[in-house]
């Protein structure tokens, strides 16, 4: 989104890092931080076990003639996807800004948390294909070695969640990866319980109802993250951001009379950005109010890149209007 506009009766403020006057561009307080808490070691660990574990489930697989664990390896691969996905979206989210990439490339984070999302509910899809079809005609299986490989599945793919567990409250990539990992520990958990349950009862039927219920509580799961997902990639306003705040505490500021164009938007998991006007009649350049209001806007309301234009007269701004973006 452009950062500059040029207006009649109006003046475009900028406060940098080093405090230096330049009122012919408009930036009030930059702050990058690029992407999260560094997780590459989680994802290294939990990518090389889990492809491990892929492998070892599919060969049991076989040998235990359970297609349940077939399917779960097929799965599993998916969530290797995700989470190399994940993976590449931090570093991406790392290189600096270039070329046409002028916000760099934190995007990748949103459209990866995406793109998990709609992995996650195709995955469903093929758990609840084949749990159906499991029903309709039910197989003996090889119980015991059913229970042995779905519960080293429960600890690798528990363990790998819980390496994400922390960051996936502040970043809905991290998220992403961690729902990954969480289905896959109870899709493996109800692959235990219905392996045994068939042991005790010989109600191969068990198997196929488990795998059902478990794919209705990961769609019940991954709803929440495919939701948030396409609103930040539609450039809502991130759930911890509390606009009407917002717009109360810059109409407030001294001297504003009217705030208008204001945006909010996100330009990562973790980042967002801010541009708005602030009409000020009669007042003269203040750098250190735009120094003020980028650290309340960054401390308060979480938002680190602040954009805004300070104009004597809001009638002359052809972006006053509120229909008007």
């Amino acid at each position: 989104m452009p950062h500059g506009h040029s207006h009649g009766g109006s003046t475009h403020l900028d406060h940098d890092h080093a405090g230096h006057d330049q009122s012919d561009h408009g930036h009030a307080g930059h702050q990058h931080h690029h992407g999260p808490v560094r997780y590459d070691r989680s994802f290294a660990l939990g990518a090389l076990l889990n492809i491990g574990f892929v492998v070892v489930e599919a060969v049991y697989g076989l040998i235990a003639n359970s297609t349940a664990l077939i399917a779960d390896a097929g799965h599993n691969l998916s969530d290797v996807m995700g989470l190399l996905l994940a993976w590449g979206a931090v570093w991406l989210g790392r290189r600096i800004p270039q070329g046409r990439y002028t916000y760099g490339f934190g995007n990748a984070s949103i459209l990866a948390s995406l793109l998990n999302a709609m992995i996650l509910l195709i995955a469903v899809g093929a758990i609840l294909l084949e749990a159906v079809n499991r029903l309709a005609d039910p197989e003996p299986v090889g119980e015991t070695t059913v229970m042995v490989v779905a519960t080293i599945g429960i600890a690798v793919n528990g363990w790998t969640a819980w390496l994400f567990m922390g960051g996936q409250k502040h970043d809905i990539n991290l998220r992403g990866a961690y729902l990954h990992m969480a289905a896959d520990a109870a899709v493996s958990l109800g692959v235990v319980v219905a392996a045994l349950a068939i042991r005790f009862t010989g109600w191969l039927w068990l198997d196929p109802v488990t795998s059902i219920l478990i794919a209705l509580v990961i769609v019940a799961g991954t709803w929440g993250l495919l939701r948030d997902s396409v609103r930040l990639a539609m450039g809502a306003v991130p759930d911890g951001v509390d606009r009407t705040g917002v717009e109360r505490y810059l109409a407030g500021l001294p001297g504003v009379t009217a705030v208008h164009d204001l945006h909010i938007w996100p330009i990562s998991t973790t980042e967002t950005a801010l541009t708005a006007h602030l009409v000020r009649p009669g007042m003269d350049q203040d750098d250190a109010l735009l120094l003020e209001i980028s650290t309340v806007l960054k401390e308060r309301f979480g938002i680190g890149h602040v954009t805004i234009q300070v104009e004597h007269d809001g009638s002359c701004c052809r972006l006053a209007p509120a229909d008007v973006v």
